[in-house]
């Protein structure tokens, strides 16, 4: 598999559907190699290019087009960025599709600036805000993560359950941030639970003793943490534990991650988190296979990745064509049922049933069930931090 990973994007094939008879299909990946979410954005990637492998490997879509992946770096945070990448990949490389962003807002920016005006087909594996259910795509825009409306109230029960009647919280400035720590807050209160207060922080600071002051000042039996690892998430919990203002903490998705453990071992013991995950079949071959090719299955949205990718391959094979108006309609029909049900590795598989004018019902890595605009109904890994280490305790 790890070969096969590596000698993918070097795979030509003769095709029909491309005017020169010998060019792969191109899929980009936009996601943030460098930035705030630069410790998961590597297992992601392999995620989408393990899918990309596999199909080409079949021989079996549109009579044997191969495909390529090619890389764009999102940032996660800056706009401008994203979008020059998006356009590079776009208009430069060709691609005819997208999987990413990672972060709402650059995926948001990619989505209305490059995207929407080009008519080209995004699948978001990580991008969670609840405005992005809104957002005017043209029918082009899915995700196989869900929308963090649904992770405020997962929230909300985690930490009542466990009697945390009050919390602190603190959000990152952006378009994630605040959907969420709104989310989050709604929900919570609604439970009779009270948010003591509800600050923003800014990333790239040196120091966040101001900000853990006012979060302090405010109390709380808990700090959540709605930011990310790599950035002022992380710095916002090291300020915490120096100043001793709090000693457990809630990590939404942002923030879990094998860095957070990295970071702080058994200082963060007795904090709980929740990030997008299930326990299903397809979820543990995902991480066999993750696991034979030297990456890490289980780190966050990499299995939602290998499904965005999946996703746009198939909709290319049930449409019969690789470009972006043709194919978005049938997103919606290869992801959800009827249909025979197909987990990972088994993408030649359903690209022969679509082939053969059949239905498929694509479960995949992350259980996926797109729902309404076009986004994953959402399935929740619920962890603990005990022994200086991350335990996965349930699925909601």
């Amino acid at each position: 598999m790890k070969k096969l990973l590596l000698a993918s994007a070097a795979v030509l094939a003769t095709t029909a559907a491309y005017a020169d008879g010998h060019s792969p299909v191109k899929l980009g990946v936009i996601l943030g190699f460098t930035g705030p979410l630069e410790s998961l954005a590597p297992q992601m990637a392999a995620g989408a290019e393990m899918a990309m492998a596999e199909v080409s490997e079949s021989g079996l879509l549109l009579d044997g087009v191969t495909v390529e992946s090619v890389r764009g770096d999102s940032t996660c945070i800056d706009a401008a960025a994203a979008t020059s990448a998006a356009e590079r990949l776009i208009t430069g490389d060709g691609v005819s599709g997208i999987v990413g962003a990672d972060c709402s807002g650059v995926t948001g920016a990619i989505l209305q600036n490059v995207a929407l005006p080009n008519g080209v087909v995004m699948i978001s594996p990580s991008a969670t805000s609840p405005g992005l259910s809104t957002a005017e795509d043209n029918g082009l825009f899915f995700r196989t993560a869900p929308s963090d409306a649904r992770q405020g109230v997962i929230m909300t029960e985690i930490l009542l359950e466990q009697g945390i009647n009050s919390v602190a919280l603190t959000y990152t400035n952006n378009d994630y941030g605040k959907g969420l720590a709104d989310s989050f807050q709604s929900a919570y209160e609604a439970a009779g639970g009270e948010v003591t207060i509800s600050a923003a922080h800014e990333d790239g600071k040196a120091d966040y003793s101001a900000e853990v002051g006012a979060l302090s000042a405010a109390g709380g039996d808990r700090l959540v943490v709605a930011g990310y690892v790599d950035q002022g998430g992380s710095g916002i919990v090291r300020a915490a534990l120096d100043s001793g203002a709090f000693d457990t903490f809630h990590f939404p998705d942002g923030m879990i991650s094998q860095a957070l453990v990295d970071n702080f071992g058994d200082e963060i013991d007795g904090s709980t988190g929740q990030n997008p995950g299930t326990d299903s079949p397809g979820a543990m071959l995902y991480q066999e296979m993750a696991s034979a090719a030297d990456y890490d299955g289980s780190s966050p949205f990499s299995a939602e990745a290998y499904d965005a990718a999946a996703l746009i391959m198939l909709a290319m094979q049930a449409a019969g064509s690789t470009d972006p108006a043709a194919y978005k309609d049938a997103v919606m029909g290869v992801a959800n049922a009827p249909g025979e049900q197909i987990l990972p590795g088994e993408l030649g598989k359903a690209l022969q049933i679509l082939k053969d004018g059949g239905d498929i019902d694509y479960v995949g890595a992350s259980a996926v069930e797109l729902i309404g605009p076009g986004e994953s109904a959402g399935n929740y890994r619920e962890v603990t931090f005990a022994d200086g280490d991350l335990q996965v305790v349930g699925y909601r």
